[in-house]
């Protein structure tokens, strides 16, 4: 894969419906996948290295982002799934890799501004239940 624009990665709302608009403004995002461990190293495991157990543990993905605002719509829509607590459907768009999909909690909204700058904001969104992943065609 050859090297890629970061902005051409995207972070998608959904707008409802299906239909997912990009979140306008973001000079930096941020996708992070991780996952849990299950040590199950005993007595008798072999030379007394560490043992895993494979397919076990929780998997989730973390996604940041800061920018400055640009759209009235995608902003409002991020305030309302803050203040309401609740999930959406995201898209993560990676480019010639593929775009994940699920639903997120945006667990972090952050609001900063300069004297002489812009308002900014940063936003920090936790996976919230299974992801799917479709490769780049």
């Amino acid at each position: 894969m050859a090297a890629q624009k970061g902005k051409d990665l995207l972070i998608k709302l959904d707008a409802g419906s299906g239909v997912f608009t990009t979140v306008a403004g973001l000079r930096t995002r941020q996708l992070a996948f991780n996952a849990e461990a299950v040590d199950v190293t005993n007595a008798d495991s072999a030379g007394h290295w560490r043992e895993l157990l494979g397919g076990a543990g929780v998997r989730r993905a973390s996604i940041a982002g800061a920018g400055v605002f640009k759209d009235d719509a995608s902003d409002a829509r991020m305030r309302a799934v803050f203040f309401d607590g609740s999930s959406v459907i995201l898209q993560v768009v990676v480019p010639d890799f593929g775009t994940i999909q699920g639903p997120f909690q945006i667990t972090g909204l952050e609001y900063r501004g300069d004297h002489a700058g812009e308002v900014t904001f940063d936003m920090a969104l936790e996976s919230a239940g299974e992801l799917a992943f479709t490769a780049a065609a």
